[in-house]
């Protein structure tokens, strides 16, 4: 009942705010983007802003630095071409983008077979994903390193984002395909998946996701619906949050937990630890104060969990449809996409209900 009660409070007020276009006039355009879909953000130490895009048409380039309010292909053109024939030389679906605390930009470039694409416009089809992570150094613009996956199942693999651990030279990445957290060691390029369907990592098959009066549903009536998705690792290295889409519970694990392959499944779910009842989330991202910013859907909003367990409200805009990635620069500001993911087609019998332009936006929060 609890839920239920909590959805209802939600989409009174996400209701509210859309039909009557609320605004905030402390939320700030940083780039409007026409008809190209952001999904990944990330701010360097420096505050250069980066955008992923996955390849979805029309499609201008898989990565892109913002500046000056334009966005121009990153590191090149080369890396952003429309199609290849060297995979690991050209941006097949640029997902995610991480900028950690050597100002090392990391791109997952990953696209799922259709089957486990959450974008629900894929068939059941049993092909491949196509999976790298691809290391940039920001002092040079030039990439250093490329990692392949190997022996990810990329049958079930769906990885979504990623965090990247400088102390412990470790990636975490998000796989709702197959509900679990990636660990990839940097130095031995292996990798393993832990803490696989569990009840930290599940969507909650109770959960239906409700926008504008309309549950979230394809043309054959099947609900959206994500495993573990969103992630964020604290400046410190030290903690690892993450949540599936469809639940409202947020989750953290120390590191070296995570880090240690000698502890069994059993031992390392130990370790994890539930924070409460927080909202239905797509992206995560800490600051250097340890605050972990939400994004918050269903009420159009940013919200934060402070160190001492409160959840603030950061802003709430009608225009914050479908808030997806976020990056928090040296500035004090917090810079997020809004993917409306909400409003594609295949979530609405065919009918493309985006409103354009896409923006980047930002709010100080420091």
């Amino acid at each position: 009942m609890r839920f239920y009660f909590l959805m209802a409070i939600f989409f009174m007020v996400g209701s509210f705010v859309s039909g009557q276009q609320m605004h905030d006039p402390k939320l700030e355009v940083v780039v409007s983007l026409g008809k190209s879909q952001p999904i990944g953000v990330s701010v360097s130490s420096t505050n250069r802003v980066f955008v992923s895009f996955p390849k979805r048409e029309p499609y201008a380039f898989g990565l892109a630095e913002v500046s000056n309010g334009k966005a121009e292909a990153f590191p090149n053109s080369e890396w952003n071409v429309k199609e290849g024939t060297d995979k690991a030389k050209f941006f097949v679906n640029v997902q995610d983008i991480y900028v950690d605390t050597n100002d090392q930009l990391w791109v997952l470039d990953s696209k799922p077979s259709p089957s486990q694409s959450i974008f629900g416009d894929g068939d059941e089809q049993a092909r491949t994903g196509d999976f790298k992570l691809v290391q940039i150094d920001l002092a040079t613009n030039k990439v250093v390193s490329e990692y392949d996956f190997e022996g990810l199942d990329k049958f079930k693999s769906a990885l979504n984002d990623v965090r990247v651990d400088t102390d412990k030279q470790m990636a975490y990445l998000s796989d709702p395909g197959q509900a679990g957290i990636v660990v990839l060691d940097l130095k031995s390029r292996q990798s393993r998946l832990v803490l696989a369907n569990t009840a930290f990592t599940l969507a909650d098959p109770d959960i239906v996701l409700q926008y504008e009066g309309k549950d979230m549903r394809d043309r054959q009536g099947n609900p959206f619906r994500s495993n573990v998705n969103g992630i964020a690792l604290t400046k410190d290295n030290r903690y690892f949050y993450f949540k599936p889409i469809n639940s409202l519970h947020l989750y953290r694990i120390e590191t070296r937990y995570l880090a240690d392959a000698a502890l069994s499944a059993a031992s390392l779910q130990g370790y994890v630890e539930d924070l409460g009842e927080t909202t239905i989330t797509h992206g995560l991202v800490a600051d250097r104060e340890g605050n972990i910013y939400l994004t918050s859907s269903l009420d159009y909003s940013i919200k934060r969990l402070t160190p001492d367990g409160k959840i603030e409200l950061v802003v709430q805009d009608s225009r914050l449809i479908w808030p997806d990635s976020l990056g928090v620069g040296s500035d004090g500001y917090l810079y997020f996409s809004c993917a409306q993911v909400n409003r594609l087609p295949q979530w609405h019998g065919g009918e493309d209900k985006t409103s354009f332009p896409y923006e980047i936006y930002r709010v100080k929060v420091l």
